[in-house]
């Protein structure tokens, strides 16, 4: 869930002029939803398959999926690994938000099951990296894919685009904020970085960690790292 305080926070940050960009493992569907809805400059989904970015003076959407795995062979071949892991991993599902998916699949280890122990993802894992696709741990699922993307080349590819600039020219002025491994990559491309406070468990999954961690968990993490950023600016 969305909460009011988080909601809040973006809108906050976004009025302080900051641009918001959401980086998450969440589907196609949502991510057209908060493209337009969200006051946020764009939306990197799917773990970097893809950014989306509204124009909201024309009226105008940009979809950029140049890794997305769209052949049906490739579909084939990750429902195959998906009904693999359903199969030898009990306690496992698929995310419910498989149906708006378009370039990876996602088995659910804690949103609607309960919340399976580290064995278990060690052994999707284990199965994962045997079939030789990409894949990471989020809080709430393990996605995995075909091709070479991941969340930071997928804000490499918004930055060039939407803000005509590199990740390098730009890394005084950019902070990630993330909550699970699956943003590891992000934490080592990112000059400067927090985690919430959940991070702290998957620490021993994780090579590359951020700058900083906040003391709360999830979505008050998230408030609590907004809060010092407009504190730092005096935009509170």
């Amino acid at each position: 869930m969305l909460l009011e305080s988080s909601y809040g926070a973006i809108w906050r940050l976004t009025r302080a002029g900051i641009h918001v960009v959401p980086v998450t493992g969440r589907p196609a569907g949502w991510c057209d939803h908060i493209a337009r809805m969200w006051p946020v400059a764009g939306v990197v989904g799917e773990n970097g398959a893809f950014y989306y970015a509204y124009d909201r003076a024309n009226r105008r959407m940009t979809r950029r999926q140049p890794a997305a795995a769209e052949a049906p062979s490739d579909r084939d071949r990750l429902a195959r690994i998906a009904a693999r892991v359903l199969r030898e991993v009990p306690g496992t599902a698929l995310a419910a938000d498989q149906p708006f998916r378009v370039s990876d699949f996602a088995i659910d280890c804690c949103e609607d099951v309960p919340a399976l122990p580290p064995e278990k993802l060690d052994e999707i894992c284990r199965i994962l990296a045997d079939e030789g696709v990409r894949f990471k741990v989020s809080s709430i699922h393990v996605n995995f894919w075909l091709g070479d993307f991941d969340k930071l080349s997928g804000v490499l590819l918004f930055l060039a685009e939407q803000a005509r600039s590199s990740l390098e020219e730009l890394k005084e002025k950019t902070l990630f904020i993330g909550d699970s491994p699956n943003d590891e990559p992000l934490f080592a491309g990112f000059a400067h970085s927090i985690a919430v406070g959940n991070l702290r468990r998957f620490l021993p999954r994780i090579t590359h960690l951020p700058e900083f961690i906040a003391e709360s968990e999830a979505a008050t993490g998230f408030c609590e790292a907004a809060a010092t950023i407009l504190e730092k600016r005096g935009a509170v």
